[in-house]
């Protein structure tokens, strides 16, 4: 039985996905203080497949799975699990998790340029504002994290700041391609379905270099607060969110869907700040006014007789 949600709760969906992801991009730095970021992997997508081992079946309705079907599966998991984590985990274990967020808030506007190149959609002057917005949110934070003070705890200094941020951004590209790739399996395949086949993807690409660093690793040396927070990490980055986010995508276009990205490095920047004791520097929170300004360039809806315009072109 295929059940669509109403509006309202596809739009919660989104917002309570995207709120998640930013959560656990904040929490991972004092995971991979304490984990090697292979052995996080994959363990994380251990635990999560463990986990919905029953959602693994083929349903009873659903037509047999097509090579481009399976082409975009893989790229799926590939590029929103696999790189997406490597980049986020390495990227955050070097840089603070506001920077993070700062930098996470340029998706809408990455996803617009990939619209652009990928899929010749045509952008409008207040979409490539928004692009100069993130563009100009980034550079500033990378001249800001250059010029200060070293962070100190677990995660050691902050001289490699500037290829965190340059991972992060990665990760935000990784993202993007996950928003888009995903509206077009959701026309395929089921939520759980397609949550629990790239998770499988994801394990089998991150096992050879999980089992790596699990051989030389001392599991007994971890704290038990860390075991707990990597079960959440666990369930959050392979279940709820991909679930959240496909249920979403099922009744909101993939467009509309970018609105809610915001959502992402406000909830991390909160966490860095409110859980991990991070400082918000001045230059961070003019980044971060900067980038957000474009994400509300990049979504806000065009007026009617501005949209009325275009269409008589």
């Amino acid at each position: 039985m295929n059940h669509l949600p109403s509006r309202p709760a596809a739009y919660f969906c989104l917002a309570l996905s995207m709120s998640l992801v930013g959560s656990y991009v904040a929490l991972s730095r004092p995971l991979v203080g304490a984990i090697p970021v292979f052995l996080l992997a994959w363990m994380r997508f251990g635990i999560g497949g463990a986990a919905m081992l029953h959602w693994l079946p083929k349903p009873a309705g659903e037509p047999p799975l097509t090579q481009q079907t399976r082409r975009l599966l893989f790229l799926e998991s590939f590029l929103g699990n696999f790189l997406f984590s490597l980049c986020m985990l390495f990227g955050v274990s070097m840089t603070s998790a506001v920077s993070a967020g700062v930098i996470m808030a340029s998706i809408p506007a990455v996803v617009a340029l990939m619209s652009w190149a990928f899929l010749r959609e045509r952008i409008g002057l207040r979409t490539w504002a928004a692009v100069a917005c993130a563009a100009t949110g980034i550079a500033l934070l990378a001249f800001t994290d250059r010029g200060a003070p070293a962070h100190e705890g677990a995660w050691g200094p902050a001289s490699g700041a500037w290829l965190g941020n340059l991972l992060v951004l990665g990760a935000v590209v990784c993202e993007a391609s996950y928003a888009v790739i995903g509206k077009k399996l959701t026309a395929a395949l089921g939520p759980k379905r397609i949550t629990s086949l790239i998770n499988l993807w994801g394990f089998a690409l991150v096992t050879p270099f999980g089992l790596h660093a699990a051989l030389r690793f001392d599991f007994a040396a971890v704290p038990p607060g860390i075991w707990l927070l990597l079960l959440f990490y666990s369930l959050a980055a392979s279940i709820w969110t991909v679930w959240l986010w496909m249920t979403g995508l099922k009744v909101v276009h993939a467009s509309q869907a970018g609105v809610f990205t915001v959502m992402l490095p406000v909830a991390a920047a909160l966490v860095g700040v409110f859980v991990l004791g991070e400082r918000l520097t001045g230059g961070q929170l003019v980044a971060f006014a900067i980038a957000l300004a474009g994400v509300l360039l990049a979504t806000l809806p065009a007026r009617p007789a501005a949209a009325a315009g275009r269409q008589q072109r």
